[in-house]
């Protein structure tokens, strides 16, 4: 296994080939992504990056994230998508992209990963706790629709 990158930051396409046989896995976390998938995921990698557990062809797993600066974190490092093909669970893929993550966000100098995760899902939060991670806030979102 291999982790692969993909961006569209300035005019560099990074790893464009590779969003088609992305999209089945992010479907599994996000089955709400527009029919259109490889046009929104160029728009979101545009401020974003898309980290890829690939064997041959195949995606196991992929994490979408991104940082910026803020007053509470310093440089935040943020994990907006983290989902592993339901068929290749528990396996190591997740810890491979969160050590991926770790890498990547030590290099930047952020004091560590930041993520949400829905209530509901409960085996994800068993994982992340499993990789360190702790609940150091509640999240409150006030919707406008």
């Amino acid at each position: 296994m291999q982790i692969v990158e993909v961006s569209f930051q300035g005019n560099q396409e990074v790893g464009k080939e590779w969003l088609s046989r992305a999209e089945s896995v992010h479907r599994q976390l996000r089955p709400h992504l527009p029919a259109d998938y490889s046009a929104k995921m160029q728009r979101v990698l545009k401020e974003a990056r898309m980290a890829l557990a690939v064997e041959a062809d195949k995606v196991l797993g992929l994490a979408v994230y991104r940082w910026h600066e803020n007053t509470y974190d310093g440089l935040k490092f943020y994990i907006d998508d983290l989902v592993t093909d339901e068929v290749h669970r528990s396996s190591g893929i997740g810890h491979a992209l969160v050590t991926h993550l770790e890498s990547v966000a030590r290099k930047l100098g952020a004091s560590g990963l930041v993520l949400d995760s829905g209530a509901q899902r409960a085996q994800a939060h068993k994982f992340y706790f499993r990789e360190g991670f702790v609940i150091p806030a509640f999240n409150f979102k006030k919707s406008f629709l």
